[in-house]
């Protein structure tokens, strides 16, 4: 009689690799690419936050460089007035 133990696809051996294996490798796989993006896209968000952060604080920078602008000429004929002022 040559009665064999029923084989579960699992241990079915393909050249010495089982299909466990290669199960277990894809799955381990598949982790590694969705931990992978996960990292990716949270990155990505961080860097579009960080330079509209920018953005921001650069357009404020701008405000704040036309008001000294604008105080440093209201300065100057402050200045120039004083100084026709002291001439007459």
């Amino acid at each position: 009689m040559n009665e064999r133990a029923p084989i579960s696809i699992e241990h079915t051996q393909l050249r010495g690799i089982t299909v466990r294996n290669v199960i277990v490798t894809v799955i381990s796989t598949i982790s590694i690419v969705i931990s992978v993006m996960t990292t990716y896209f949270q990155l990505k968000d961080d860097i579009k936050d960080v330079k509209s952060q920018q953005e921001t604080q650069n357009r404020v920078n701008d405000l704040r460089l036309k008001i000294l602008e604008d105080h440093v000429n209201i300065l100057q004929q402050q200045i120039d007035e004083l100084k026709q002022n002291s001439n007459h």
